[in-house]
């Protein structure tokens, strides 16, 4: 296993329970730098629950979360500020503009006036957006909200990003324009991405896999090398393998 430091996100033998109900159960992988890794299962896999863990909105007993080498569960405030999140449920405030919405979260980064400006622009321009950062978010469709959303995890700069499905409920055009800016992002910056899907169209063959069912890891790795251990034609199949769903 590649050390800690050199990850964006370290996970070791990682298990959490609700209760007497198993969720998780002794999950261990490691995302390098640049890496768009993704994420798969079907619904009730564990992938929510993987991200409230990282994000340390839940805390386990059980295993270690390391973000760019630092512990989350013993320096929690230095290893998220590593970290930017996009939740699947919208936590933008749909009565503020697209501008109060990002200068708010680059406050609570401690980001200057002139700095935030500058990082705002920037994000806002790569999504697209600039032209309507006036507008109150509740006048924006759910792809352009999905777009503010990504640009407000990125104004501090993280080594990871983490996107808990964000395109569900989304238009096909907007799914594939999120795909498409995220897999950039990843390549032109050295951005890693963990991404939570069950939708096996948003993979590009050079990502990486880790197939979550029933709270455990069933394959992890290349999109070749888990379709070569299942000698599976393409991932559709091979999901369907490893998690014995029908495929997607």
């Amino acid at each position: 296993m590649i050390e800690s430091a050199e990850c964006s996100l370290a996970v070791r033998d990682l298990s959490y329970a609700y209760g007497k109900k198993a969720a998780l159960s002794q999950l261990n992988f490691t995302i390098e730098a640049g890496d768009c890794t993704i994420l798969l299962g079907p619904n009730g896999a564990g992938k929510t629950t993987l991200f409230s863990l990282i994000t340390h909105l839940y805390d386990s007993r059980d295993g270690q979360i390391l973000i760019k080498g630092v512990d989350v569960k013993k320096q929690s405030c230095l290893a998220l500020a590593n970290l930017g999140v996009v939740f699947q449920q919208t936590t933008l405030d749909m009565d503020l503009s697209v501008l109060q919405n990002l200068h708010y979260h680059a406050s609570l980064h401690g980001m200057g006036r002139k700095l935030a400006n500058s990082r705002i622009q920037q994000e806002l321009e790569r999504q697209g957006m600039w032209a309507r950062r006036s507008e109150k978010v509740r006048l924006l469709n759910g792809g352009h909200r999905r777009r503010v959303e990504i640009a407000r995890a990125l104004l501090h700069r993280p080594s990871l990003l983490l996107l808990d499905e964000p395109t569900v409920g989304l238009d096909v055009p907007s799914r594939r324009g999120i795909v498409e800016h995220v897999h950039n992002l990843c390549k032109e910056d050295g951005l890693s991405v963990l991404w939570a899907t069950h939708l096996i169209d948003e993979i590009y063959p050079d990502d990486k896999l880790i197939v979550l069912h029933q709270g455990e890891v069933k394959a992890q790795g290349s999109v070749a090398s888990v379709c070569g251990g299942q000698s599976a034609d393409d991932i559709s199949l091979a999901f369907q393998q490893l998690t014995q769903v029908q495929s997607l």
